[in-house]
Order: structure tokens, then C-alpha cells, then sequence
């Protein structure tokens, strides 16, 4: 855990450890609120974010079917395709507690915590970096998927392109 800390105006954050790839990142976003609404998942368990290719793991009933992994891909395109803001918002721990799943804020974080929105479309806890409008990204697309039985667990790996 990083414990160094960042300020940004008044407000001070613990600091983060890696550049990820802005476009990817971003729409790691689009895809988590679009996987909530489809499928009545959470967000995803695991995820690595890189500018070649990106994966994200998903707690799932069922493996979805290629029908569905083609709408997911499709409704995603369509969300980046709105050119939405991207914006942050700063809030203490108190406040978001009402609004978010704390469980993956590190032990020792700080007590503002910062809040990244896609537009109307999504709002979730994270210190990552992200483009400033949606129409930064490109186009999503699946590029493998597999299913962990046992686990329950489905894996999709994404890239994105274009922009």
C-alpha cells in the first residue's frame, strides 16, 4: 500500500501507484455499470487494466451467451459513443458510505475520497486516471472470453482502438 499522499487544492488523497492507460481505464467504467445493468452483477472481482489489453472478472450465475457478450460490447460502444464528461467529485469517507461499497478502500486511506462520474452513466470510488470525455476512448471490443465453472466466474479480456 502506498501511504504517501497527494493534494489537490484542499483536499489530500492517498496517492497512487500506477499510470493506467486513461482510454482503457475509462472504459473499464462504461463496462462495469453496463455488466450491473445487463447481467445484476457487481462490479468486476479482478482487473488489469493495460494499453494493449485490458481483462476484468466478473461474478456470474452463468457464463453469459455469445448473444449477450455481443449486446454487452455493443451497449458499451453505444455509452462512449454519447461523448460524456468525465468528472470527479471529492467527498469524506462518511459521506460515501451511503452511496458506495467501501469494502475495497485500502486499510489507512485517507478520509476524502474521491469520486470519478461518466457523465449520468456511472459514478464509482477510484484514484485512477481517466480521459476528460468519453469520445477519448475509442472503440471497445471483446477480444476473448472464457468461463471458470467452478468459480463462477467469467473472465472477458477487452482492448480499445481508435482514438
Amino acid at each position: 500500500m502506498n501511504t504517501e499522499n497527494l493534494e489537490s487544492g484542499n483536499v489530500v488523497l492517498n496517492a497512487h501507484n500506477k499510470e493506467e492507460h486513461r482510454p482503457s481505464h475509462t472504459c473499464e467504467h462504461i463496462v462495469n455499470q453496463t455488466m450491473i445493468r445487463l447481467f445484476g452483477c457487481g462490479r468486476s472481482v479482478s482487473a488489469h487494466i493495460e494499453r494493449k489489453k485490458s481483462k476484468l472478472d466478473y461474478a456470474l450465475e452463468r457464463c453469459p451467451t455469445e448473444e449477450e457478450v455481443r449486446r454487452l460490447e455493443e451497449a458499451v460502444n453505444e455509452v462512449i459513443g454519447r461523448h460524456l464528461p468525465v468528472t470527479t467529485e471529492f467527498i469524506t469517507q462518511e459521506e460515501a458510505r451511503d452511496r458506495f461499497d467501501m469494502q475495497r478502500l485500502p486499510e489507512g486511506a485517507s478520509q476524502t475520497v474521491r469520486i470519478v462520474h461518466v457523465g449520468d452513466y456511472d459514478e464509482c470510488l477510484c484514484i485512477g486516471a481517466h480521459v476528460e470525455n468519453t469520445a477519448e476512448i475509442g472503440t471497445f471490443r471483446i477480444i476473448s472470453h472464457d468461463w471458470d465453472e467452478e468459480r463462477k466466474v467469467w473472465r472477458m479480456r477487452f482492448k480499445v482502438s481508435g482514438k
